[in-house]
Formats: structure tokens, sequence, C-alpha cells
């Protein structure tokens, strides 16, 4: 087995890890804020969540690259859309809550959205420039 073709996956695990552990000191120092409590959704869920999809999504990548890397581009556009539907359908709870801590919790979403986009993007760049 080829570990060095699995790297990106190791990479997507480093930096989640201390993105959300930078993300939760946030947190930990602002917890006497109300604004940072009584969120729908915890931090844990949300990032759980982005941490599956693009694990998912730099594995198919990944098998892709094997197949046909002329299609990765492609692949990882489509997958991105369709990360960004399924992420809709979870944050429509938000959207129709009567939290009063609305806008932090949109905002703290879009920031972890945008955060796995960015490494997703990254690490597809680094598949796509590798040469074998």
């Amino acid at each position: 087995m080829n570990l060095k073709k699995y790297q990106p996956i190791l990479e997507v695990i480093v930096i989640s890890a201390l993105v959300y552990l930078a993300h939760k000191l946030v947190f930990l120092l602002n917890e006497n804020n109300p604004k940072f409590q009584s969120f729908h959704f915890p931090i844990e869920v949300v990032y759980g969540f982005f941490f599956i999809c693009s694990l998912l999504i730099i594995l198919i990548l990944i098998k892709v690259r094997e197949v046909n890397i002329d299609n990765v581009g492609y692949t990882f556009l489509l997958l991105t859309c369709i990360k960004m539907a399924i992420s809709y359908v979870v944050l429509s709870p938000i959207l129709n809550s009567g939290n009063p801590n609305l806008r932090i919790e949109k905002i703290n979403f879009f920031f972890i959205f945008a955060l796995f986009l960015t490494i997703e993007t990254i690490v597809t760049a680094r598949i796509l420039n590798n040469k074998q």
C-alpha cells in the first residue's frame, strides 16, 4: 500500500485538528459571554460534519486521480456543490430557529464551511500538482 498516496488525508486531519483546537479555545475564553452560548448545533457537531465531508471528498479525489487525472477538477467542483447543498439543508434549522444568537451562529457556521473549503481546495491543488 502506497502511504504517500494518502498523505492528503493526513494533511486534512492535522489541519482540521489544529483549527478546531484554536476555535474551541476562542469559545472557552468567551464561555461567560451569552453570545457564545446555546447554539443549535455544538461546535463539535459542525466540525465533525465538515471533517467527514472533507475526508470523503479527498478520498474520492484520490480514487479519481488514479483513474483519470483530467477529471479531478470536475469531480472537486461537483462534490463541493453537493456539500454546499447539504450544508444549506443542515443550516436551515439554524435559520428558522428563534435563537437570539442567530448572527453569531451563522457566522460560526460559515467560518467553518469556508475553512474546510479552503483546506479542500489546497489539498486538491496539491493532488493535481503532484507528479507521479
